[in-house]
């Protein structure tokens, strides 16, 4: 992923918020001779430098960690189309600007271990529910569906590097970036609400 100086993260205080928020993302299995790599999307949980989740036994995600173990944990939202009207400001002319979008993006990269046994399993399942759904009685995964453990594996991806860009008009002055804040808080698509306040702190950041 090309992070332009522009868009570079502020560090962890930035990226890892903006994660565990989403909780969503692309799991990236390059495994070993395959034509493509497996890509498979997931539901996940960030835990401390671990990401944590879990995939149906035939899930062929699990044949390519077994062929190698180097995995990536795509995550990317709070987008928003910006368009070219919308980058011109007092007398300048609407007809030349330039649309993009804003968008937040974090790739986690790292070794990916598939825990089979069900104790194994249930401790993941046990951690994902307590983030995911916090407060909600639920029976304990070993107790409750032994049996069904046998047909999930876990999969925890060790996190060694990390790749983090926030393409919120860090390229623009202030004036525009309040102008695109301002346009988004009135128009009001998903992603515009999180976009503006990624610009808007952004830039109270000096970013």
């Amino acid at each position: 992923m090309y992070v332009a100086p522009a868009d570079r993260t502020l560090g962890e205080a930035e990226w890892r918020p903006f994660v565990e928020a989403q909780g969503f993302g692309h799991l990236v299995a390059p495994g070993a001779g395959l034509d493509y790599p497996v890509v498979v999307p997931t539901q996940f949980v960030l835990d401390g430098d671990r990401v944590l989740t879990h995939f149906a036994a035939p899930n062929p995600v699990l044949d390519a960690l077994a062929a190698n173990p180097r995995a990536l944990l795509s995550v990317a939202g709070d987008w928003a189309f910006v368009p070219s009207d919308w980058k011109a400001i007092g007398e300048e002319d609407p007809s030349r600007g330039i649309p993009t979008t804003y968008y937040a993006a974090v790739q986690l990269r790292g070794e990916a271990q598939v825990r089979h046994a069900p104790g194994e399993v249930a401790a993941v399942l046990r951690r994902q529910l307590a983030v995911i759904q916090p407060g909600t009685p639920v029976a304990d995964p070993l107790e409750a569906h032994a049996a069904r453990l046998e047909g999930i594996r876990a999969v925890v991806l060790v996190v060694g590097e990390v790749s983090a860009k926030f393409k919120f008009g860090g390229n623009v002055d202030a004036d525009h970036r309040r102008e695109v804040i301002d346009r988004l808080e009135r128009r009001g698509r998903p992603g515009d609400a999180a976009a503006a306040r990624h610009t808007a702190r952004r830039l109270a950041a000096g970013h």
